[in-house]
């Protein structure tokens, strides 16, 4: 079969389309013929060898993908940890969810990452249903204030999920991008308060328009200064939810920022997540009851084919893309 391998942990020019074995099948596994695949910031960070765990080359790339599943004949879309960009692909049921009947399998690929982390980033900050945080009354209108998040990369995969599924949980967001056109279109799903920081700094921005009194969350996946700058745009009892590095730096603490506000910083890492299945599977139900409702709509910015599969991984080194870069495989 044909699949996407990294040949070397180099980075996107190691990447290369080759003919390799279809997968052998685990006790437990099922087999998947892959029509779309989605691109993470992981994907590239493995290219280069900077993501945990990565084996040596070569290997196949991917992480997420949607197709057909062999002994069913189900659309499905999956999340693996490696090997999702080829021909077929090696999966266990509990990765396996049903693709909505009116969703395309390049939308499907653009949805596992992204949607699950966005929602364990919320879950995390106490803002998911049946999950309330220990929000003050609001003095003046006698009643639960709205809760607050920082979005950075708002117009990305992640970005893109998190404004989605903040909108559905009522609460006000703030999302750094680079971009003004591509503020625009995050804003026409729900984002209340975009901030472009090459012209703005963050930080003022959100003291200004919060009043000094900062957000409840930030959802930052930027490390090094960033994680010291997201602390200081908290509230009292705040937290810093870290789901990723891609400045490569490790992430900074500003310790009196969190002494000052009873802050936190806390790590989110989907990979270790997919393991609990008493964690994912409470996490799908409440994502499956919006998409049957059709309040979830995967945001693809670019739909490649699978030879021009190297371009897709520069679109997301150079920060290029709005929404899901996806990769299609197939068909």
């Amino acid at each position: 079969m044909k699949a996407l391998v990294i040949t070397s942990l180099t980075g996107p020019d190691a990447l290369a389309i080759q003919d390799v074995p279809e997968p052998s099948l685990k006790p437990g596994q099922a087999m998947v013929s892959v029509a779309a695949g989605g691109l993470n910031f992981a994907d590239f960070m493995t290219s280069k060898g900077g993501y945990p765990g990565t084996p040596a080359p070569p290997l196949i790339a991917g992480r997420e993908f949607a197709g057909v599943e062999a002994n069913t004949g189900r659309r499905v879309m999956g999340y693996t940890q490696w090997g999702a960009f080829g021909e077929k692909t090696a999966a266990y049921p509990n990765l396996l969810w049903p693709i909505p009947e009116q969703w395309t399998f390049e939308q499907a690929a653009a949805f596992p990452v992204n949607y699950f982390t966005a929602y364990f980033g919320y879950w995390q900050a106490g803002m998911t249903p049946g999950n309330p945080p220990p929000y003050e009354v609001d003095p003046e209108k006698g009643a639960k204030r709205t809760p607050r998040v920082l979005i950075h990369a708002v117009a990305g995969g992640v970005g893109t999920a998190a404004v989605q599924i903040g909108q559905l949980l009522g609460v006000e967001m703030y999302g750094t991008s680079s971009s003004d056109e591509k503020l625009a279109k995050v804003k026409e799903l729900g984002l209340q308060h975009p901030i472009n920081y090459k012209r703005n700094e963050y930080e003022e921005v959100v003291k200004n328009l919060t009043r000094g009194e900062g957000v409840d969350a930030v959802f930052e996946m930027l490390g090094g200064e960033h994680t010291a700058r997201s602390l200081r745009c908290l509230r009292d009892f705040g937290r810093v939810i870290q789901y990723g590095t891609a400045t490569g730096k490790s992430p900074q603490i500003d310790l009196r920022a969190m002494y000052a506000k009873s802050a936190s910083v806390q790590g989110l890492w989907l990979t270790y997540l997919s393991q609990k299945r008493d964690i994912m599977e409470p996490a799908w139900k409440q994502l499956w009851q919006w998409i049957s409702e059709g309040k979830l709509t995967p945001q693809i910015g670019h739909l490649l084919p699978f030879d021009r599969a190297v371009e897709a991984y520069r679109l997301l080194e150079e920060g290029k893309n709005y929404g899901k870069i996806v990769v299609k495989i197939a068909g």
